[in-house]
C-alpha cells in the first residue's frame, strides 16, 4: 500500500507539474516544491477517501454475491436433504408391503385392492407430488393416515393408533415427509419385539404462530442398543435447522419402554 501511494504521488504530481502547471499546491497559498509536505499528506489523504471508497464497494458488492451464494447453497442442501429424506421412508417397508400384498391376492383377500390403493397413493406422494420445501399439513397428515392403514392391513389388529388434533390446519405448512419419517420410525421400532404397537399422535396450531406435534409410542427396551438407536433424529434437525435456524424444538426421550417425541416449529 505504502509503495503503491507513494508511485501514485510522484505519477499523479509530476504528471501535474509538467503538463498542467509548476504551481501543484495552489490552495495552500504558500510557495510549495514538489516534495512539498503538505501536498504529500493531502494528496495520500485524497488517494486513501478513493480507495476506501472502492473498497467498500467491492466488499459490499461481494457481500451480496457470496450472500447469493449461501442461499442457492442451502435451497440446494434443502433440496438435497428432501431427497435424502424420502430414502427414509425405507425400502423393506416397500418391500414387505408388496409380499403382503401377493400374499392377500393368493388369498383372494378384499384387502388387496385397498392395499394397492393406499400403497398407489403413498408412493405418488413420496416419489412426484413434493416439489417444495413446505407442504400442507392436512396433506402430510392424510399421508400418514394411508401409511397407517398400510401398516394395519400388514399387521391386523397389532396396531393400534390414536390421533388429536387441535386448531385449524388448513392454513398450516411443514416440511414434507418429516412428520411421515418420524411416524415411519415409530413402527419401525416400536413393531420389535412387541405384541402390538402402541401410537398416539397430538396436532396443536399454538395462537403464538406455532405447531406443536407429539408422538408416543411404546417399544422394547431389552433390544440391543444398537437396533434402538435408530430413533435418534440427527438427520431431522439438520433439516429442521436448514429451514428454521434456531427458530424450532425437537426432543426426544425413553421412559422405561415408552419413547417420546415432541417437535415445535413456526407456521408463518
Amino acid at each position: 500500500m505504502v509503495l503503491i501511494l507513494i508511485l501514485v504521488y510522484i505519477v499523479r504530481t509530476g504528471l501535474n507539474y509538467t503538463l498542467v502547471t509548476e504551481e501543484i499546491f495552489p490552495e495552500s497559498n504558500l510557495p510549495s516544491s514538489f516534495f512539498d509536505i503538505n501536498y504529500i499528506v493531502d494528496v495520500i489523504i485524497g488517494e486513501l477517501y478513493v480507495i476506501s471508497f472502492v473498497t467498500a464497494i467491492k466488499f459490499v458488492v461481494e457481500w451480496f454475491l457470496e450472500k447469493k451464494k449461501n442461499e442457492n447453497l442451502a435451497k440446494l442442501q434443502l433440496s438435497t436433504e428432501l431427497k435424502y429424506l424420502r430414502t427414509q421412508i425405507q425400502p423393506h417397508f416397500f418391500f414387505n408391503t408388496l409380499n403382503n400384498l401377493y400374499a392377500l391376492t393368493l388369498q383372494k383377500s378384499d384387502n388387496a385392492p385397498k392395499l394397492v390403493i393406499k400403497l398407489s397413493e403413498l408412493m405418488q406422494y413420496v416419489l412426484y407430488d413434493i416439489d417444495g420445501s413446505k407442504t400442507n399439513l392436512l396433506n402430510e397428515i392424510s399421508h400418514i393416515n394411508n401409511y397407517i392403514d398400510i401398516e394395519r392391513l400388514r399387521f391386523d389388529d397389532r396396531v393400534e393408533v390414536e390421533m388429536d388434533i387441535t386448531g385449524n390446519l388448513e392454513d398450516v405448512y411443514v416440511p414434507p415427509l418429516l412428520l411421515l419419517s418420524f411416524v415411519e420410525n415409530c413402527f419401525k421400532h416400536g413393531m420389535k419385539g412387541c405384541d402390538k404397537l402402541k401410537l398416539k399422535m397430538s396436532f396443536e396450531v399454538l395462537n403464538t404462530g406455532y405447531l406443536e406435534v407429539t408422538l408416543i409410542n411404546n417399544f422394547n427396551p431389552n433390544l440391543p442398543y444398537e437396533e434402538n438407536r435408530g430413533i435418534g433424529n440427527e438427520n431431522a434437525k439438520r433439516r429442521l435447522y436448514l429451514m428454521f435456524s434456531k427458530n424450532f424444538v425437537l426432543d426426544s426421550k425413553i421412559e422405561g419402554d415408552i419413547y417420546k417425541l415432541y417437535l415445535k416449529i413456526p407456521i408463518s
